[in-house]
């Protein structure tokens, strides 16, 4: 299966979107070379904005351009943004304006880098903030997409988590970004696999797996974290009567809570969440750490076995 960076495809699709939109600015903290931001920088230098060290003075240029009409695009590593999280929450979404941040080198599969910079709890707190939308794609095709749609249908803020790794491309070339609304890979009657990111080919590979214990597993993209597709989570919990998610994250505050969230309060049935549990990450190579962690193929296989064991525990809420 063809794989494909998603923070590489960001760059070129910034430098794309840079010549359509004059008011597009692009602001970095000393890391354009890793985020890739460096190509819209090179075009359009005078559009370009390196804030060096001083993540908390970027988030707060942002704003005041937003302000005065300006686009902006906000780039760090996933874990540097965070030091800016009062900024974001009193500049940008107490004002809700158009500032737009896209991180790279999320999760675990940042490696090497170990426990201190693999960031698995920001969807969480961008989550809990007011006016923050959060979104997780999948691979190349979908951040193009999703660029595409922040830039000619938003003027909110919004988070946008990319990776550091390249990732299996799941979407046709003619996918099209939809907010709040799932896309299901796999039909399946009696198991739903919720994923997002990295982990949606994991989940594919995972379904073809659960059929050799005649498990017929539905797999679905939740790359719309906030605001999340409700309805259609519903659909497959009544459908299969059985959920796991996967996600790289924490499985507090991310995919599986907000899953969760919404079982718990419209459809109780049973859900198995795989990602990281209460724990930081470790220094290793990225595709080891998942097995490590517990989060590759075969432990969401075992999760889909798990959830299609259990019966459902409570009737349904009227």
């Amino acid at each position: 299966m063809n794989r494909e960076s998603l923070r590489e495809e960001y760059g070129r699709k910034l430098i794309e979107l840079g010549r359509r939109d004059r008011d597009l600015v692009v602001l970095d903290a000393d890391l354009s070379s890793s985020t890739k931001t460096q190509g819209f920088g090179r075009e359009f230098p005078e559009r370009f904005f390196n804030m060096g060290i001083s993540e908390q003075s970027m988030v707060t240029t942002a704003a005041g351009m937003a302000l005065n009409g300006l686009k902006p695009f906000v780039s760090t590593f996933a874990i540097f943004l965070t030091r800016t999280y009062e900024q974001i929450r009193q500049s940008v979404c107490y004002n809700n304006i158009n500032v737009k941040f896209i991180v790279t080198h999320a999760g675990i599969t940042v490696g090497e880098d170990g426990a201190t910079h693999q960031m698995v709890e920001d969807v969480g707190l961008m989550s809990g903030l007011p006016n923050m939308k959060v979104i997780v794609p999948a691979d190349s095709i979908e951040t193009a997409s999703v660029m595409e749609y922040l830039i000619e249908k938003t003027k909110t803020p919004y988070y946008v988590r990319l990776t550091r790794e390249k990732f299996p491309v799941l979407n046709d070339s003619d996918y099209a970004f939809r907010e709040a609304r799932n896309t299901v890979l796999r039909d399946g009657n009696d198991l739903a696999i919720f994923a997002n990111g990295s982990m949606l080919g994991f989940a594919m590979e995972a379904a073809e797996k659960l059929k050799e214990s005649a498990i017929d597993a539905a797999v679905i993209n939740v790359s719309s974290i906030k605001p999340l597709d409700r309805q259609n989570v519903l659909t497959y919990a009544k459908k299969t009567g059985h959920v796991v998610t996967a996600e790289e994250h924490s499985i507090y505050n991310g995919l599986g809570s907000r899953i969760c969230e919404v079982t718990a309060e419209d459809y109780p049935v049973p859900v198995v969440r795989i990602g990281m549990k209460d724990t930081f990450g470790k220094s290793g190579k990225s595709w080891e750490l998942f097995d490590y962690f517990h989060m590759g193929v075969n432990d969401i296989v075992s999760a889909g076995v798990k959830a299609f064991r259990e019966e459902k525990k409570y009737e349904t809420i009227s």
